[in-house]
């Protein structure tokens, strides 16, 4: 036997009685020596993984105090599932009880077939949720992040790894809220490719932030076209990371602000051609601030043709950001008040270089062997 630990078990099942299911695997559980249950969260019903054509799931996370070894409990775990009818077939196939080891007290284990934390908990928001309900405060023990903050960063949102995507890691936020500077020192720390916007292109953008309307749709639509230049499918290449200071899906932001309604017919129309043919972001991290901080900082940088940019052109392109990620349901979000990060010290962009490491994958940035902060 080893030292009393706390061990968190996610629970599901989508054959049969769903319900009885669950409730048997953890009257199996909570009867086997040294495992004691604590508390079981509420039942949450969710669409299977992966778009599989099958039943929905119904999910819960318990909470065992056991003073059995982490491999030992998953020998058991895996007992109870066959007991209980399991057969072991494909990836994603149906299953009368399915149970995971999520948290064995705050060890961090990387062994052959065994790896805890569980290493995609923090990309189901099922999970999450029967945490939080269970204890909000609760660290993962690599992540130093407590459970609640995973949770919102997903918005009651699943997400899995498609390595065969092209793994882009975008920063959003207003003008001024630092977005190019966290995306060369991610760059920097990653070694990989960076994707600017080409504001410094646009031959437009000066007299359009000057107040002439009648450029504005040239603007948007130089804007629109090179980021499609810059993000198609076409470009980005499967399983590789990139990072970008900009999302493309804030150009409705902007052009629903400068355009007049003849001008955002036709803007709406490229950009809906476009839409589809541009590379997902597997994660977006959001950097907010006021407006008036925001402004301060484009003021202290000062590029001409931003110096006409006023405060309330700032308030509505911020009131954008918060309508646009309060329904996000595209990827995970990590959301940072910039005036929180001090670039000066080294572990600052470390943290978030270990933190975006969770959410992508790509063969060089390990999942599986997470890097502790």
């Amino acid at each position: 036997m080893s030292e009393s630990k706390v061990a968190y078990i996610g629970l599901g099942s989508n054959l049969g009685d769903r319900q009885k299911n669950l409730e048997n695997a953890v009257r199996m559980l909570s009867q086997t020596e040294s495992l004691r249950l604590l508390r079981v969260s509420q039942l949450i019903e969710t669409n299977p993984l992966a778009g599989v054509e099958q039943p929905r799931y119904l999910n819960a996370v318990a909470e065992f105090n056991t003073e059995i070894t982490a491999r030992d409990l998953i020998r058991k775990m895996v007992s109870i599932e066959a007991a209980l009818g399991r057969t072991r077939t494909v990836k994603w196939s149906p299953r009368t009880v399915d149970l995971d080891l999520l948290l064995y007290g705050d060890e961090v284990i990387n062994e052959p077939n065994l790896t805890i934390p569980h290493p995609q908990m923090h990309l189901r928001s099922f999970v999450l949720s029967g945490l939080c309900q269970l204890n909000p405060a609760l660290l993962h023990p690599v992540m130093k992040v407590p459970v609640s903050v995973l949770a919102e960063r997903l918005n009651n949102s699943d997400f899995i790894f498609k390595a065969d995507t092209p793994q882009l890691v975008s920063i959003a936020g207003i003008i001024g809220s630092g977005k190019t500077t966290l995306a060369n020192k991610l760059s920097q720390a990653f070694g990989c490719p960076i994707i600017l916007e080409p504001y410094d292109q646009n031959p437009f953008l000066p007299q359009v932030y000057a107040g002439n309307k009648d450029l504005a749709l040239d603007s948007q639509l130089f804007f629109l076209t090179h980021r499609f230049d810059q993000l198609n499918n076409d470009v980005l290449g499967e399983g590789k990371l990139y990072i970008s200071d900009y999302i493309f899906d804030k150009e409705l932001i902007y052009a629903k602000l400068l355009l007049n309604p003849a001008q955002m017919d036709l803007y709406r129309r490229v950009h809906d051609l476009l839409y589809p043919k541009i590379s997902r972001p597997v994660l977006i991290i959001y950097l907010t601030d006021s407006p008036k901080k925001c402004l301060e900082r484009i003021h202290q940088r000062n590029r001409p043709y931003e110096q006409q940019i006023e405060l309330q052109f700032l308030e509505k392109i911020m009131s954008g950001h918060e309508d646009l990620f309060s329904n996000w349901k595209k990827s995970p979000v990590i959301k940072i008040n910039t005036s929180e990060l001090d670039y000066s010290k080294p572990e600052t962009v470390e943290n978030l270089a270990n933190q975006t490491r969770f959410y992508v994958s790509i063969k060089d940035v390990k999942q599986r062997k997470p890097v502790s902060v």
